[in-house]
Formats: C-alpha cells, structure tokens, sequence
C-alpha cells in the first residue's frame, strides 16, 4: 500500500509540472513591441507561460516553439503590447457611462434636451447628475447659467461637470440644496461665477468652489462602485488598453479595486495615486503597497493639484488671460503647501504626481522638484501632470532629476482653438510641447484624462504624430515642429507608461519574463495614415494570457 501511495504521489507531481509548464503559442502574427527609447522589435509569434507571462518571442523565419500545449492562429493580425494610460480617472470612466454624457452635445440647447431627456428616462433618480458639458465647443461665449437649467428641470437638484472636471453647472434647485446665496465667499482656490451686478450665484462654481455643491450630492452605494468599475473595464479593453494610472484614487475607489481583486474580477492592471495625503496613508500605511494581484494593483504615490484647467480659465499663468485680461488663474496650492505634501510624501518614497497646466504652475512645480531632489535622493521619478502650458523658457528644466512629462495629445486637438483665445498666438510656442520636451531628456509618458477625452488610444497616436484633429486640420499641424515619432508616441503609451509608474520589468513590452499583455488590430501603426489610425480596429485584448475583450 505504501509503495501504491508513493507512486500515486510521483504521479500527481508530475501532472502537477506538466501542468505548471503548460504553453501556448499564438502564432501567425504581425508583432512589434517598443522599447522605452523607441527601439522597434518585430516578430511572428509569441509563448506564452502557464503564469500568463512571455516565455519567447518568435522571430520571421525562427523555428516554430515545439513543445506547447496550446495554438491559436493570429490571422496574420498586428499585435502590439497592451496600451498604458498614463494619466485617467478610472472611476470617473465608470460612473461617467452609467450617469448623463454631454461630451456628444454641440449648442446648449443641445445638452438641455439630453437633460430633459435623460430625467424624464430616470424619474426615481433625486438627483440628476453628468459630466461633459463644453462651452467652448457650443460657442456660447460664456459659461451657462442656472436659469438655462432651471428651464428644462426646475424641480430636481441638477449637477453637470464640465469636460475638464474643473467646473461645475448647477441649477437652482441645488443650489438651495447646497445653502449656496450671495453671501457664500469664494473658497481659496474656487470661483464662484456671479450675475452682473450683484453677487447672486450664477450657476457655475470652478476648482475649489466645486465643492460646496460637490458636498451635498449622494454618494454612490459600494454596489454602485461595483457596477461603475466593472463597466470601466470593458470600456478600457475595448479600446486595448490593459493598464491604467489612476490619478486620484480614493479610500472608497481602493477598496472598490480590492474587492474585485478578492474576487478575482480584477483584470485591468491598475498603477494608483492617492486623491489625499490622508488617502495615501490609509490605503498604504507609511511605504507605497506591494504589486498585488500578479501585478494587478499598486498604491505608487499620490496625485496633488497646483492649479485648474484652460477652459475654465483656473489655469495658473505668467501672464493674464488674453481673452480676460486682468484674471491669472488659480493656485490650487501655496508655494508652501506644494513642497510640504511633496516633502510629506517623500519621506515615504511615495512617488509624487502633480498636476500643472499654465506656464506658471509649472515653473512653480518644477521649482519645487529642484529643491526637493536635494533633500531626497534616489529614483523619484517625479511625473508632472498635462504640463500643457510651458513658458519656452522652462522646458530644459524638464531635463533634469528625471522628471516624467505625463501628457495627453489628444488634449491637444481638443484644446487647439481655446488655447489660442486663451493665450494669444505670440505664448503658444510652449503648448503641448511635446517633442521640445523629450528633446531635453524628460521620459514621455502618454494617456487620454478619461473621461476627459475618450479613451481613444489611435487617436492619441494619430494627433502625436500629426498635430492634427479627426478633420485633418489644421492642414501641415499645429505647430507641426511638436509632433513626436510614430515609435516614440507607441513607446509613450506602452514602456513610457510603465516606466512612468515603476512597472518596467512586470508589464509594457512583449519580452520574456514580462506580462502576456498584448492587442491585436486590424492596422500597423507604424505604417498608418493619421486618419487610418484612427479607424484602426481593436479586435482582441489579452491581460496575463487571458482573452478579455473580443471584438466578434
């Protein structure tokens, strides 16, 4: 009986190791993968691991792998790593598609009928609730108004963030739900738009100010977070992107990520930067966590804000607005208070990510890296958030102690014709800067800002390599000296990304020993038009060797 035992023993070890050495080839592929320094790797197949991670690279005219378990035929399809967003909000993409979209909408009167519409479909909903209006894009000239929201939905709470995220439209229901009269002060930071000659809210409050009505809204359910998360899921696969920073992660998004992690619903690879200090240190404690989840899932730092956004002029400028002529912005930030939750982190080798769009919060932020770099050394790999706005001057600064220019081109095709209304033409030789930039040795690290703009990789890399909008215009590029390599733009949405968020080595290129991250499209983007890019197709998306998305 002993020696029965024993050998049934020898046998399910065995099996075990069979089954742990389990390959799969897929094969018949058109391959590239890319170095962070553009380096470009063509293949025809790649193995893949029973740990779901690359065993080989199969080189044109290389002997065909032998012993795999498994094949599938790639169909001749381009395959490329799977995409990083460098910079989104991933709960934003989820509660954003579960609540009113108004990104699609061209004239107020536009978005009014999609609010009337979508309350009339939601009568049980307390609150109506969206994001995406544009005023720029409706060509209205100035902000809405609460009056224009009351005129549709006078009798419920309306709350619609802007595209940015950095204005808020309500109507006048919420504000009286939000105690919000003529005699609330503008919040260091915030505006509170007010009617001509008085100082009666308007009905639209930016940065800061957001929260005074932010404050009131219900919050989601965690069930709620559930659905949002998984629903931004299968929006992040479908465009083919397999990992995500995650700007502004909160307690309550964390645990959200945990929970599908616990059940194993975890698929999307997620680099997490904390919405607070507090948030930081609750989540991780006093060091950034562990990769949890076979790197699935990582608290690296935190994300903080040194100002607003152009649209809703909170960008942070040199100079005064061109098109409002004694405004600069607002600092979301003192000097002060910028280097003490930088500093803060640091000490806990937190990564530090700060959001800076006009050219003076960015001088002001790169100022604050050249004096903290002293105190902490090390790989710090300080990131700048957008870093949109540039006085030419200050671009060699981003050179220096490894800073990683976290950028978003598709920001800049949206952004192109308020930029100019902002600015004037003669400050515009630092916008969106992207090649002046890299040209100084700052890492490139490239995302979408999602639910900002879609999340639309190809036409990322279609305004990358053209500076130019789904028109084709402006003809020859905006600015078309900023446009960046085919390569270097793959690199800046593949390795760029992971190195971007301390994941080299784990996720971002397809060689051995790194994650079976990959795509396969119907287009070579190293090959393409810009408009051919952006039409390419997603047709699969793979995480860890596992199919996630399909487009059939």
């Amino acid at each position: 009986m002993t020696r029965i035992l024993a050998g049934l023993g020898a046998l399910a070890i065995a099996l075990a190791a069979n089954q742990a050495q389990a390959d799969t080839l897929i094969d018949n592929v058109n391959g590239i993968t890319v170095s962070e320094d553009g380096t470009v790797v063509r293949f025809t197949g790649i193995v893949i691991d029973d740990d779901g991670r690359v065993r080989e690279i199969v080189k044109r005219g290389g002997d065909r792998p032998k012993n795999v378990d498994f094949r599938e035929d790639g169909k001749g399809r381009v395959m490329l790593p799977g995409f990083i967003d460098a910079h989104a909000h991933v709960m934003g993409v989820g509660l954003g598609a579960l609540t009113l979209d108004l990104q699609e909408t061209n004239s107020l009167a536009e978005a009014q009928a999609a609010i009337r519409a979508f309350a009339d479909a939601n009568p049980s909903r307390p609150w109506i609730i969206g994001r995406g209006w544009n005023q720029e894009k409706w060509g209205l000239g100035r902000f809405p108004t609460a009056s224009e929201l009351d005129a549709v939905l006078p009798d419920r709470p309306v709350f619609m963030e802007r595209v940015d995220g950095h204005a808020a439209w309500v109507n006048t229901e919420a504000l009286k739900r939000a105690s919000i009269t003529a005699a609330t002060k503008d919040p260091v930071g915030g505006r509170i738009t007010r009617k001509a000659g008085s100082r009666d809210p308007e009905g639209v409050f930016v940065d800061a100010a957001i929260e005074l009505v932010g404050k009131v809204l219900p919050s989601p359910r965690p069930e709620d977070n559930d659905l949002a998360f998984r629903k931004a899921q299968q929006i992040f696969f479908a465009d083919g992107i397999t990992a995500v920073a995650d700007m502004g992660t909160s307690v309550e998004a964390w645990q959200t990520f945990r929970r599908a992690g616990d059940l194993g619903a975890l698929k999307l690879r997620i680099m997490s930067y904390a919405d607070s200090i507090a948030s930081m240190e609750l989540i991780a404690g006093p060091r950034p966590t562990p990769w949890l989840y076979e790197d699935r899932l990582r608290l690296n730092g935190i994300k903080l804000y040194m100002d607003g956004a152009l649209g809703s002029r909170g960008a942070l400028l040199k100079e005064s607005y061109a098109d409002e002529g004694s405004h600069f912005g607002l600092p979301l930030l003192s000097s002060a208070q910028l280097r003490n939750l930088m500093s803060k982190a640091s000490m806990g080798e937190f990564q530090v990510a700060v959001h800076a769009i006009g050219d003076a919060a960015n001088a002001e932020v790169l100022g604050a890296i050249e004096e903290l770099s002293e105190a902490y050394k090390g790989d710090r790999r300080w990131r700048i958030e957008h870093a949109q706005i540039v006085d030419p001057q200050d671009i060699a600064r981003f050179g220096k102690h490894g800073i990683i220019a976290s950028m978003q081109p598709v920001h800049q095709t949206s952004d192109r014709l308020m930029a100019e209304a902002r600015l004037g033409e003669n400050r515009l030789d630092g916008a969106y800067a992207w090649r002046s930039i890299a040209a100084q040795g700052a890492p490139l690290a490239f995302g979408s800002d999602a639910p900002v703009e879609r999340t639309d990789v190809f036409a990322g890399l279609a305004a990358a390599i053209s500076r130019t909008d789904a028109n084709g215009d402006p003809f020859g590029g905006w600015h078309p000296e900023e446009v960046v390599t085919r390569e270097a733009a793959i690199a800046a949405y593949t390795a760029g990304g992971a190195y971007a968020g301390f994941a080299e080595g784990r996720f971002g290129k397809l060689v051995a020993g790194e994650r079976a991250d990959f795509i396969l499209v119907d287009t070579d983007p190293l090959l393409a038009s810009p408009s051919e890019l952006r039409a390419t197709k997603v047709i699969e998306t793979w995480v860890g060797g596992e199919k996630v998305y399909s487009a059939n």
